[in-house]
């Protein structure tokens, strides 16, 4: 009777532990946004062939945001080179600012792929409530880590999680 009872207990933790993180790590939700250039993109479309993703939510009025793009940007050559990561910058910026992206991304010359998300569908999706908010996708597409705020030097800490997803090391525990 006590072995039964322990091995129903241990099954039941087991069970419990397992549907939790399986549960925990998400996949995108299909929401159709808009490219730079007006296109439909469908947020089910971020693919990145088995290697490392990231996904940035930012606008244009968001100081600490710019900052996190722009350190992004600087080390994004290097980082594709290094690890196959690509990066998402997803704009939230509502209708009436979304006309000065393009012109501030081109500026910038960011790298990165810039898409619009102006009437915040896929940000409600991400439960994204506060800017800028990076999520960490594996090979899988599979959320695996995020991040909200921005400081200097945290490029370099989501770049080594990025090392350490592109290698298929598992960093949904730490």
């Amino acid at each position: 009777m006590k072995k039964s009872l322990v091995f129903m207990i241990v099954l039941f933790l087991g069970v419990t532990l397992y549907s939790q993180e399986t549960t925990e790590r998400n996949s995108l939700p299909s929401v159709n946004i808009k490219t730079l250039d007006g296109q439909t993109f469908n947020t089910k479309d971020i693919y990145n062939d088995g290697k490392p993703i990231l996904i940035s939510f930012w606008a244009l009025w968001c100081k600490p945001c710019k900052k996190e793009m722009e350190a992004y940007n600087d080390n994004y050559e290097d980082w594709q080179d290094e690890t196959g990561v690509k990066i998402y910058a997803v704009s939230i910026d509502d209708a009436r600012s979304t006309a000065k992206v393009l012109p501030f991304v081109s500026g910038k010359a960011w790298e990165m792929e810039v898409l619009l998300d102006a009437n915040g569908d896929f940000k409600r999706a991400m439960n994204v409530n506060m800017i800028p908010h990076t999520f960490l996708l594996d090979g899988n597409g599979n959320v695996v880590y995020q991040h909200t705020s921005y400081y200097e030097g945290l490029e370099d800490e989501i770049y080594e999680l990025v090392q350490k997803v592109a290698v298929g090391e598992d960093i949904f525990r730490h």
